[in-house]
């Protein structure tokens, strides 16, 4: 058996040569005795494997079974996992997110026909594995995601990370913040996440851009959220988010129509300067993710979230995360599976990628 998929890797590998010259990223048993430091550089754009020439189910579990590195240098992009549910504040789960969207992603091919995008014919990309939090305390986990992130910013490589609840996210801007200053911010999502504590804590997954505003870290004047729903405490729970300049979108605003309008409306207040997306995966209503830790009804559609993202081509986005899935409620993986697509779609949009 290790001779018949020694042979069928090595004719893998020679219609690769005879096509670019160049090897593709390491799929099995056969690239054991490449250099795993090598393994992102060895082929320009690092292009995923196509299922033709490696099987899907082998391999390391990679995002998109890219290489992985464990230093963002030499990259333009990379995927981040950032396995933290620490901060959730209803259904635990989320650290086991990254896992499942990385097993997901084998479905993702390499070009986007429906946008015309070229992602890995245009930047360097790799999976970069998992930052180390710690699961007993959420600020020590905060400090190890900012000067994770600060390594990975200042080499010139954009994130796009896999999450993990939203309070990962604030440590995120805090180390984009530090290069880019004040960024914009895509923000979709069931809920604002800008309260200021819980159970007398104020970092916890639903005080993220309360905290941001508070440090500077957003520019107020282009922040938008969209899908905003749900019960509440309070008849005008968009106060304080509209009493900062966002402006909120709410998902009944968007129920039986397309989005597109509003990206062109959202790509205008944006403007040229650095944006951040941020995707709680809650946005989409819970028929078609369930998995999440704080689900709410009547929420947004996949074809909405893609046209949300789709929507961003011409921005400059600095970086995303698609967060808050939780494979325990997620037994057949269709959460999963559209965060990984999601994320391919978000790297699609990144201001270097070529579109035909």
């Amino acid at each position: 058996m290790l001779r018949l998929l020694a042979s069928r890797c090595a004719r893998s590998r020679s219609r690769s040569r005879g096509a670019g010259g160049a090897t593709p990223p390491a799929a099995g048993l056969c690239d054991r005795g490449r250099n795993p430091g090598r393994q992102a550089s060895d082929t320009p754009g690092n292009l995923p494997p196509s299922s033709e020439s490696v099987a899907r189910s082998v391999g390391v579990c990679s995002m998109m079974r890219l290489p992985v590195q464990t230093s963002p240098e030499g990259l333009d992009a990379a995927f981040v996992g950032v396995p933290l549910d620490i901060g959730t504040s209803n259904r635990p789960g989320a650290r086991f997110g990254p896992r499942r969207i990385r097993e997901e992603s084998v479905m993702l091919r390499t070009v986007n026909p429906s946008t015309g995008a070229l992602p890995f014919q245009s930047l360097r990309v790799a999976d970069l594995g998992d930052v180390n939090v710690n699961l007993y305390n959420l600020q020590d986990s905060c400090r190890l995601i900012q000067e994770a992130y600060q390594k990975i910013v200042a080499a010139g490589c954009v994130p796009l990370t896999l999450g993990g609840d939203h309070t990962i996210t604030y440590p995120i801007l805090q180390a984009m913040a530090k290069k880019h200053g004040p960024v914009g911010l895509l923000h979709v999502d069931a809920h604002m996440d800008t309260a200021d504590k819980a159970l007398g804590e104020k970092i916890y997954h639903g005080s993220p851009f309360r905290r941001c505003v508070d440090e500077g870290l957003l520019d107020c004047k282009r922040v938008v959220q969209i899908g905003i729903r749900g019960s509440s405490m309070t008849l005008d729970p968009c106060r304080y988010s509209r009493s900062q300049g966002f402006r909120v979108v709410l998902a009944e605003d968007c129920w039986m129509k397309s989005l597109v309008p509003l990206m062109a409306e959202v790509r205008q207040q944006m403007g040229g300067k650095p944006i951040y997306i941020s995707f709680d995966i809650d946005a989409l209503d819970p028929a078609y993710a369930p998995g999440t830790g704080t689900p709410e009804i009547a929420g947004l559609t996949p074809s909405q979230a893609l046209e949300v993202i789709r929507g961003c081509q011409g921005l400059n986005v600095v970086g995303c995360d698609l967060v808050e899935v939780s494979p325990p409620y997620d037994p057949f993986g269709n959460t999963a599976l559209l965060a990984a697509n999601l994320l391919f779609e978000m790297l699609c949009v990144l201001p270097k990628v070529t579109v035909v």
